[in-house]
């Protein structure tokens, strides 16, 4: 039986993260993964190029952007390693990148770069790692875990599972880490899809078939006071319902029955702008329309009232305001998130009432849970974990022996100090 400092379950972006600092930091690491390929869902994210991070976060509040019952959960370790450091990694492996939509980050060739970028990490930290390798046991005897390989028994005083979740079944994901979890007594809240298209009925939504692969800016959100949410990003008609960055993004925070509210033109005063063309236009309503939204949506939105069909001249003035708030204010209520084999993220983790800050089960020191490292394509770019459970801790700034096993992995000026 071979003995570790840390084995890492998943080669993955946490994991090999992971990997590489406490490698560098002088521990013994092992890292295995079932999958014969490393970080699949790194090298699929951002249309094949990985947007990695968001230049746009603010590290003094990490926690406005981790999703969780308790976004004060994460705060310490997202403060301690920003955005802006890992910008530097990925400059100092001379990986050229650049920005699109609302502060995104993209590499210029390909999401390989940063999968090449994490292995070196790893070899610089002298890291093992056997794939494929399935791991088919994990016990906890004498202060040590042992675990059951298809290469055999190992043992490690620290077990890091960086599995992640069920979201891509395709690229190797699996629930494995969901099981470990709950065979450790960590409570797992409900697992449902997050960042995914939304579904409509069929007859429901046939008005609006039409319109698939239309593309445009909205305000959405859903949500009652203090948990309402709100993003200005695009939305895109399907087939079968609603995509796009902005459905991506509010699908983390929708719930089964919820109403959403979309503005569906979110840049104008459409009311005042109805009123103004009826006073000097003779064209159809629909013609002024497709001013200021897209010709497809305009026609659609005419088509479900005779009085929306007439010249400007012939609209009732209470026929135009009801148009302006069927468009500003167009209020749908999906039966379901759309149950497909890709939602970019699983929404599912461990409660903190069962699992306290530091990310390890009271029952089993040593043993943390990098449930994710999300690349969110809708452009969050937020280190998170899956559900509110122990976040990921890519290194603090200042290092100890003692923060080793409470998850800490240490990092000096971006790179890491020995041990």
């Amino acid at each position: 039986m071979t003995k570790w400092d840390a084995v890492i379950v998943g080669a993955g972006a946490a994991g090999l993260f992971c990997a590489g600092v406490a490698g560098q930091l002088g521990l013994k690491v092992l890292v295995l993964d079932h999958s014969p390929k490393v970080a699949e869902k790194v090298r699929i994210s951002g249309g094949g190029r990985c947007n990695f991070t968001n230049r746009l976060l603010d590290p003094g509040a990490p926690h406005k952007h981790f999703l969780g019952q308790n976004p004060h959960f994460c705060r310490s370790a997202l403060s301690r390693y920003t955005p802006q450091d890992f910008v530097g990694l990925v400059q100092r492996h001379g990986i050229a990148f650049h920005e699109k939509h609302k502060g995104q980050l993209f590499c210029d060739r390909s999401a390989d770069d940063i999968i090449q970028m994490l292995l070196a990490e790893c070899g610089a930290g002298g890291v093992t790692r056997w794939q494929p390798c399935g791991v088919h046991a994990v016990r906890h005897n004498e202060g040590l875990y042992e675990l059951d390989t298809d290469q055999g028994p190992v043992r490690s005083r620290t077990l890091v599972v960086a599995t992640g979740g069920l979201s891509i079944p395709k690229i190797g994901a699996s629930g494995w880490g969901y099981g470990i979890a709950e065979q450790f007594g960590l409570r797992l809240v409900e697992r449902r899809p997050g960042l995914v298209p939304l579904t409509f009925d069929g007859a429901a939504w046939a008005p609006y078939a039409q319109l698939a692969g239309l593309a445009l800016p909205v305000g959405i959100e859903t949500g009652e006071k203090k948990q309402r949410m709100h993003f200005d990003e695009d939305l895109l008609f399907t087939h079968r319902g609603l995509s796009g960055p902005a459905v991506l993004q509010i699908s983390s925070y929708w719930q089964d029955g919820a109403p959403l509210q979309l503005n569906l033109a979110p840049e104008l005063d459409l009311a005042a702008r109805l009123r103004e063309a009826k006073q000097r236009s003779r064209k159809l309503l629909v013609n002024e329309l497709a001013q200021w939204v897209p010709s497809r949506l305009a026609e659609a939105w005419a088509g479900q009232n005779p009085q929306w069909q007439r010249p400007m001249p012939e609209v009732p003035d209470k026929a135009l305001a009801l148009l302006a708030e069927a468009l500003a204010h167009c209020a749908w209520c999906p039966p379901a998130a759309r149950a497909t084999s890709k939602p970019r993220s699983p929404w599912a983790g461990w409660t903190p009432a069962t699992c306290p800050r530091k990310p390890w089960s009271p029952s089993s020191p040593g043993c943390t849970s990098l449930a994710r490292w999300s690349m969110s394509p809708a452009g969050s770019g937020v280190t998170t974990s899956s559900g509110p459970g122990p976040a990921p801790t890519p290194a603090p700034k200042r290092w100890s022996t003692r923060r080793w096993h409470d998850g800490g992995l240490g990092l000096a000026d971006g790179r890491p100090k020995t041990l």
